[in-house]
């Protein structure tokens, strides 16, 4: 046991253990540790007796092979930081009250064998950092909005496909981790996180980011390298001709053919007013549903280059001009961000 100005810790790590050891709990000064170390052991259980270690702010149990936690846990007044990353956890292993753990600020759960994200995670309101990357999850709960107090969020290396609007209500997040995972498209709502400042979606299935994504005024870190993005996106464009319904109905929008039901069937009317505008400034024309996809590089806080998606009229406009570029190595840089500001942060 060590003592360092008053900060006692207990450490048992790399000890060869395949049980708890039972003689702290015997250890004149053990029980008044604050922090406990066991990494690197084999020890498959956190028995009841960790009740007894009632000063205990810290506890490592990293790289163990514990497949369960006593309820023991949540009787712990100090603890602040629990660390159980590369064991075999999964959903069984927690026990039901666990969420009601008084004083836990900083959990990591990293590298188990969870497939959902535990419920009771969601009743913890006051937890600030939460780690739990390396597991299979595939969804996370609408509730994941109940965790208020969350300023970290590390979600790499899982199953996830979306992510759900409710993570975008976390007001206090600054910090969200997203890597390493299967997202083909974020929701626009994340726009919301005003206080969000790193944001790592690297190693996804991302072909584009939302448009709004550049109101995150706040966002200091964007990490977007090993996504498709927009090379394959751009040559997997497809173009559908428009019929012969949209061409006539493209040249009275563009030659500014009056019309009014008095004139037309109500459907040819309410389809004329269906037009969209062509988002390319050199073109006036529009569309109707046929279109074509574009990626546009717009600067992002003089730092980032981001590709949002737009829709054009016809292929043409997709080749046409400085603001219209269609990769990244084909950017320009724009004339009022200096190019010290630049950080290539999209395929690499």
């Amino acid at each position: 046991m060590d003592d360092d100005d008053g900060e006692n810790v207990v450490d048992f790590s790399r000890s060869d253990l395949e049980l708890f050891p039972e003689q702290l709990t015997e250890t004149a000064g053990a029980l008044d540790c604050k922090t406990l170390l066991l990494t690197h052991n084999r020890i498959a259980i956190l028995p009841r007796t960790i009740s007894q270690f009632q000063r205990l702010e810290a506890l490592d149990f990293s790289s163990n092979h514990l497949s369960y936690i006593s309820e023991e846990i949540i009787r712990l007044p100090r603890l602040r930081t629990l660390i159980v990353k590369n064991n075999r956890l999964d959903e069984s292993a927690l026990p039901k009250d666990f969420g009601l753990a008084p004083s836990l600020e900083v959990l990591n759960l990293s590298g188990n064998l969870f497939t959902d994200f535990p419920f009771q995670l969601t009743q913890m309101d006051k937890l600030k950092a939460l780690y739990i990357g390396g597991n299979r999850i595939r969804t996370l709960p609408p509730e994941i909005e109940n965790m208020q107090g969350l300023e970290l969020l590390y979600l790499g290396g899982n199953y996830l496909t979306s992510v759900p609007v409710e993570v975008s209500t976390l007001s206090n997040l600054s910090c969200l981790v997203l890597c390493d995972n299967r997202l083909q498209h974020l929701p626009k709502e994340l726009t919301r996180m005003r206080s969000l400042r790193s944001l790592s979606l690297h190693n996804n299935m991302l072909t584009t980011l939302p448009t709004e994504m550049v109101k995150l005024r706040n966002l200091q870190e964007l990490s977007l390298r090993g996504n498709p993005l927009v090379v394959r996106f751009v040559r997997d464009l497809t173009y559908d001709p428009p019929s012969m319904l949209e061409l006539a109905a493209r040249v009275v929008k563009n030659q500014g053919v009056a019309y009014s039901p008095d004139n037309l069937p109500s459907t040819l009317v309410q389809y004329l007013d269906g037009a969209c505008r062509c988002v390319n400034p050199k073109c006036k024309g529009v569309y109707f549903e046929s279109r074509v996809k574009n990626v546009k590089f717009v600067d992002f806080c003089g730092k980032y280059r981001l590709p949002l998606l737009q829709y054009l009229c016809s292929p043409k406009c997709s080749v046409t001009g400085h603001e219209l570029a269609l990769s990244d190595s084909e950017s320009e840089e724009e004339p009022n961000v200096p190019a010290n500001k630049m950080k290539k942060v999209l395929l690499g």
